[in-house]
């Protein structure tokens, strides 16, 4: 890939505001490689669909019209990217944001192309644009996506990193710390902190990250750390005025500044900027949680349902007759949960434990590794049976819930499903009752029965202030691979 990993020296303290080379040497050479990957997928597709159109030895003359669009292709390839702001550092590596962009110029070319076919009254084969354009799309994605891949595996070793100084409370920036730490993937790496007073911290020196002043030191500790990036946190000394000057005091510097907003997992096209006497305010929709895109979800959830129960039946028939012929009991274990705004449904299961598991739990309360009774989960639970042990390692065990997927009881994506007897649906909890419970979910790719109580609900909260189709897309496409892993299934 040719990326230059990062330097790990320190600029002197004397040396003025300047970003480290080095980042920006390896954004440089990562986004030459994305614009690369993107000219070879278009080329590729390009003379693919050629060779596919008219690729026959019988042919008697080559297309030359085609043979130079599919030459050019690259170049109205980069400029549709370029122009849809893909190339942007900020968007790469991390989010989804960068793959719609890919998307949004596909569908700029398609336009382009039908468009100048129109104008120019040009007979474009329609068969050579269905396979040259979607192919140079899939190309496009899948080699964005491995690249991405690389780079996340490059940034648990420590590599690709952006150093950030801490501008905030101790207590909300070490949860800050512990959230960067488990995700590295985001390519953030605290490396000290300005809090207000400046005096030491138990909650950051706990974490290994120390205090290099309070807010009038900023600069200072920038100069200290060689930082590329400043995160201030939602406090009240940091005002707008203070904020202001922050800003003008990075200004030409090539410091990235990043503001926390005070909204919890509010986030994407719900939060839009609207000056207000001259106050720049941000506006936040509620969450689309009814209307055309929640039929097109429910729709689509039962005709992905419908088809998978199909495909999957002699899957499902084999399991059930494995469950009944190595211990008794039923096959299904079904139990009362609550879904949608608290309504009981009785979900389905492939039973995992033997006969009589629940009057068996008192006795292993002792081994609950979440140390409490609000998730009571056993690495290793005695109460699982041999065939139960590989359907839980491989979720195949969840599959029948697809039938309450069809009956409209759940839905492929949502938060997870808790029985009507739970007492949890307390206070902000309650609102994971707003959407459907889901087959899979955030808390599934995320850690699974790795996650404590509190992890989960903030991982469910944050599913239902972001809901949107392209996010149940991107949990549905992590969860193979989750899956796959195996991690957190027990």
């Amino acid at each position: 890939m040719g990326i230059a990993k990062a330097d790990a020296g320190r600029a002197a303290p004397d040396q003025p505001l300047v970003v480290r080379s080095s980042r920006r040497t390896w954004e440089r050479r990562y986004v030459r490689t994305v614009v690369g990957i993107d000219a070879a997928a278009a080329l590729v597709a390009g003379m693919a669909a050629y060779d596919i159109r008219w690729g026959d030895p019988a042919t008697p003359d080559p297309r030359w019209e085609y043979v130079a669009l599919s030459a050019g292709l690259p170049l109205l390839w980069l400029a549709a990217m370029s122009a849809a702001r893909a190339y942007e550092a900020r968007f790469l590596s991390v989010g989804f944001e960068e793959f719609r962009r890919v998307l949004a110029a596909a569908v700029a070319v398609i336009a382009t192309v039908a468009t100048a076919s129109w104008a120019t009254k040009a007979e474009t084969a329609r068969g050579y644009v269905l396979i040259a354009l979607p192919m140079a799309t899939a190309l496009t994605l899948l080699g964005r996506y491995l690249l991405r891949k690389r780079v996340h595996r490059e940034r648990r070793r420590g590599f690709y990193m952006s150093d950030v100084l801490l501008v905030g409370h101790a207590r909300t920036g070490a949860e800050l710390v512990r959230q960067m730490r488990h995700d590295p993937h985001h390519g953030m790496r605290i490396v000290g902190a300005c809090v207000p007073g400046g005096g030491d911290s138990s909650d950051l020196a706990a974490l290994g990250v120390p205090v290099l002043g309070g807010f009038e030191d900023v600069d200072l500790a920038l100069r200290m750390t060689s930082a590329d990036a400043v995160a201030v946190l939602p406090c009240p000394e940091m005002d707008g005025s203070a904020l202001q000057m922050l800003s003008w005091s990075l200004a030409r510097s090539g410091i990235d500044l990043l503001v926390a907003s005070a909204l919890i997992d509010v986030a994407g096209p719900r939060i839009a900027i609207r000056p207000v006497c001259g106050l720049p305010l941000l506006h936040v929709d509620e969450p689309q949680l009814a209307g055309g895109r929640r039929v097109a979800k429910a729709v689509l959830d039962r005709l992905v349902a419908l088809i998978a129960l199909i495909v999957l039946s002699p899957l499902l028939v084999t399991i059930a007759l494995a469950i009944r012929l190595t211990s008794p009991g039923p096959a299904i274990f079904r139990q009362a949960r609550a879904g949608w705004q608290g309504r009981e449904f009785t979900m389905w299961k492939f039973r995992t434990m033997v006969r009589g598991a629940e009057a068996l739990r008192p006795g292993l309360d002792a081994l609950n590794r979440h140390g409490t009774g609000e998730l009571f989960k056993i690495s290793a639970d005695p109460r699982i049976t041999r065939v139960g042990r590989w359907l839980r390692r491989t979720s195949v065990d969840e599959l029948p819930q697809l039938v309450n997927v069809l009956l409209g009881q759940m839905s492929l994506v949502g938060p997870r499903p808790l029985p009507v007897t739970d007492r949890r649906y307390e206070g902000e909890a309650r609102r994971r009752l707003f959407v459907k419970p889901g087959l899979t979910g955030l808390w599934q790719i995320n850690g699974r029965s790795d996650l404590d109580w509190e992890e989960s609900v903030r991982l469910d909260l944050r599913y239902v202030e972001q809901w949107s189709l392209a996010l149940d897309a991107l949990i549905i496409w992590k969860t193979l691979f989750a899956v796959a892993k195996g991690r957190g299934a027990y």
